[in-house]
């Protein structure tokens, strides 16, 4: 059993991280040279230590040094730039594909001559390779944004270290591009919802029944707003009711969240919404286990008021709807996702300042309030039928429902669908419609959308490791996030002082669960008739702990696997997700060096970790197509929970190995594809392009990345806190896992430091050039 000592906070910086240059807010907002007349040092004020600086920057160039370029000056070239015409250049020359991004797919020369400003733009420079010109359209993209037509451009925008633009374009334009409020303001930009098939384009917001003042608040917002055509609806007090949820399908709409009371400009008080963060592209709302991961990287950029504001919102939705709900639409009333709200709460609580007495108990307060919430939650979701096994006392993926899930796309459940649309003798569109209206009864259908359901509500969707049977699955994956919040409520109460008093009224489920306890006509205990302990937290998480090892565990294979309920027997799937135990600390000592043994063994591929094994998934074909939650695919919450559980049982080198790997696909990605940030990877060809049922988020953007992804976005910043300095400076340079970890690596960290000063005609790109001399080309 692993030691139970409160880890220390994941997200502590192990490293200097290097300088970042000027905001484009504040870059470009000024006049340049040459439309004020005057000359202006647009980028000379970085705040790096120079030694730092010099050992991250790598330089654009082979020429002899001239005048004040030294590679230990902060000083570098600066451009005159036309910015719509250079663009039309640009794109029109680099862009071969019409995709308005410079790739390494694109077949253009790669080069492109700027005038310099010192001469006035009489002498010229040349700029080459792949990432720098796509660094220019960004560049260029962003003055266009700020209205300019003129610019000066340091030449440290276009020859920034990849990884230094990546984590700063995250800290600073990502998060904030990401960023909703739920109010009169944001929803002018939130109430369209992509996934929305109905042709209902009537935006609808439903305002949980007891929130009086909210509703009147978005009713006034309806009046003022009228362009908006919004339409305010009050949910009844019992509003995840199937058949009520079912009903809404013809009518989605956005579900409200957390408000604050602020002044108003009259002099009087009125609502505003609490602002968070979403994933991006078609995920215009809030999610459940994706905003777990993009708060690790809040955390890592300082955002701790966002990061607590979205477990604002959590706290809300439990006492609203129920569960922290998978998304927050009405089409998600029954269902929630994968829970990490303890683990969440305690990382941002281990931030707030506790310094004084007042700050120590507003902390409390609000470590109280979650704690609280998270209680409810897993006495009403977790640990109750049909999501809880009584006879196991495991937890599975069990949603509430009917009908066909109504944000996939119109096409998904087609193949599914015919057969049975041919038995009525009637068109797809009429037995959907008959189905969903409880027209037609179709038991064996019925039946897989149960399980369908509990694949979404598993964030696993889809994978051929759940199909048809996901509902009757206790999953190693949820059993161990249980587990961890069992231990994380006792630390909490612990922290409260021992005993935490629950405000809401409802049933506590029994312990330990059984069939006798669940049977018809058994009474359970109330919340408000005693206090929590830490020791009967302690007691659950120790009996789960049995459980997992009883029924997950397999001692012959050396991993853990999911357990069938219904056919009482492990499935043979072998999932990254064994690797969740040691995130929350419920396999022992040997279990962990045997589970990381094993699973590096399976799991581990030139870009991480792959979600599950090739033997696993079994043959594809054009009757069996792949799925994105198998291999090779790789996801951010697989890669940052197995750094976490390597870290936690003393393996910190393997855990900075599989960072390094999964960095360095991410960072390739972007260096040679305009700055993608994608949702999830192909780890076995280190490719973005991926051939998957849902295609892939946050690679549909002209010029410039305005968003990236959400949880990708938080996981590269975590993944920087485990890395060195030498892992940095080498993903600078993109140097390949191969070569990094190659047990002769004599010499290559000399060949990291992009060499200064060849000859004058000699002009490389700096990816290039690094790759050249790693590899002797």
């Amino acid at each position: 059993m692993a030691s139970s000592r409160n880890r220390q906070m994941l997200l502590q910086s192990r490293g200097t991280r290097s300088a970042l240059v000027t905001h484009p807010d504040q870059f470009y907002s000024r006049p340049t040279t040459h439309e004020s007349s005057k000359k202006v040092r647009t980028n000379s004020q970085s705040q790096a230590d120079p030694l730092t600086w010099k050992s991250n920057t790598l330089e654009m160039n082979k020429r002899k040094r001239r005048m004040s370029h030294d590679p230990q000056s902060r000083n570098s070239r600066r451009f005159i730039v036309d910015v719509d015409e250079t663009l039309r250049i640009v794109l029109q020359q680099e862009d071969t594909d019409g995709d308005f991004q410079i790739s390494v797919t694109d077949s253009g020369p790669k080069l492109i001559t700027l005038g310099t400003a010192t001469s006035n733009g009489y002498k010229t420079f040349d700029i080459r390779g792949n990432y720098m010109l796509s660094n220019l359209v960004q560049e260029l993209a962003i003055a266009r944004d700020h209205g300019r037509t003129r610019i000066v451009l340091d030449e440290e925008r276009l020859s920034e270290p990849p990884v230094d633009r990546l984590s700063r374009m995250i800290a600073t334009s990502f998060w904030r591009s990401l960023t909703r409020r739920i109010d009169g303001d944001g929803l002018e930009i939130i109430c369209a919802d992509p996934k929305n098939r109905t042709g209902h384009l009537i935006p609808r917001i439903y305002v949980p029944h007891s929130e009086t003042k909210m509703f009147e608040y978005y009713k006034a917002v309806a009046k003022q707003r009228s362009h908006l055509r919004l339409e305010v609806v009050r949910l009844p007090e019992n509003c995840d009711d199937p058949m009520f949820v079912k009903s809404l399908n013809d009518k989605p709409g956005l579900l409200a969240l957390a408000m604050e009371e602020v002044d108003d400009d009259a002099g009087g008080k009125t609502l505003r919404g609490i602002p968070f963060i979403v994933p991006g592209a078609r995920f215009n709302e809030l999610y459940n286990w994706d905003s777990y991961f993009i708060a690790l990287g809040l955390i890592v950029d300082g955002h701790i008021e966002m990061a607590k504001g979205m477990v604002e919102h959590f706290i809300f939705e439990i006492k609203h709807y129920n569960k922290i709900l998978n998304g927050s639409r009405s089409y998600y009333l029954c269902r929630t996702q994968p829970p990490f709200l303890t683990d969440m709460t305690l990382q941002i609580y281990n931030q707030l300042n506790k310094v004084t007495p007042q700050e120590r108990e507003s902390a409390n307060k609000w470590l109280k309030r979650a704690m609280q919430a998270a209680i409810k939650e897993y006495h009403t979701i977790w640990m109750v039928p049909p999501r809880l096994d009584p006879v196991t006392g495991l937890s599975r993926y069990h949603p509430d429902g009917l009908g066909i899930p109504p944000e996939t796309e119109a096409s998904h459940f087609t193949h599914i669908l015919e057969p049975f649309a041919a038995k009525h003798g009637v068109s797809v569109l009429e037995f959907t419609e008959a189905y969903n209206d409880g027209r037609i009864h179709e038991p064996d259908l019925d039946e897989y959308f149960v399980h369908d359901r509990a694949v979404r509500e598993s964030g696993h969707d889809t994978t051929y490791r759940f199909e048809k049977k996901c509902a009757h699955l206790a999953t190693i994956d949820l059993n161990a996030l249980l587990y961890k919040y069992e231990v994380d409520i006792a630390t909490a109460i612990e922290i409260l002082g021992g005993e935490l008093e629950l405000e809401e009224d409802f049933a506590l489920s029994p312990f330990p669960p059984s069939k006798e306890t669940f049977a018809a006509g058994a009474k359970f205990e109330r919340s408000r008739s005693r206090k929590q302990t830490k020791d009967e937290w302690m007691k659950r998480s120790q009996w789960r702990e049995e459980r997992i090892n009883k029924y997950l565990w397999n001692e012959g294979k050396k991993l853990y696997f999911d357990y069938d309920t219904v056919a009482e027997a492990q499935i043979p799937y072998e999932s990254v997700t064994a690797f969740w135990a040691l995130w929350a600390g419920c396999a022992s000592e040997q279990q962990a060096i045997d589970v990381m043994a094993t699973g590096l063994a399976k799991f581990e591929v030139i870009g991480g970790l792959v979600s599950g094994t090739e033997e696993s998934r079994g043959p594809i074909s054009l009757d069996r197509p792949n799925r994105q939650w198998d291999f090779p695919y790789a996801w951010p919450p697989h890669q940052i929970m197995a750094w976490v559980g390597f870290e936690r049982y003393g393996r910190l080198e393997d855990a900075q190995r599989l960072a390094y790997r999964w960095l360095y696909m991410m960072t390739t990605a972007f260096v040679d594809f305009n700055g993608v940030v994608p949702e999830k990877f192909d780890a076995v060809k280190l490719s973005h392009m991926v051939d998957a049922e849902y295609g892939n988020q946050g690679v549909d953007f002209k010029m410039i990345p305005r968003e990236g992804f959400g949880w990708m976005n938080g996981e590269y910043e975590v993944g920087l806190t485990f890395i060195t300095e030498a892992m940095r400076r080498a993903l600078n340079s993109c140097v390949s896992p191969e070569k990094f970890f190659a047990k002769d690596r004599k010499g290559l960290e000399a060949t990291i430091q992009v060499p200064i000063g060849a000859p004058d005609e000699e002009v490389f790109d700096p990816i290039d050039l690094a790759l050249e001399a790693i590899m002797g080309v």
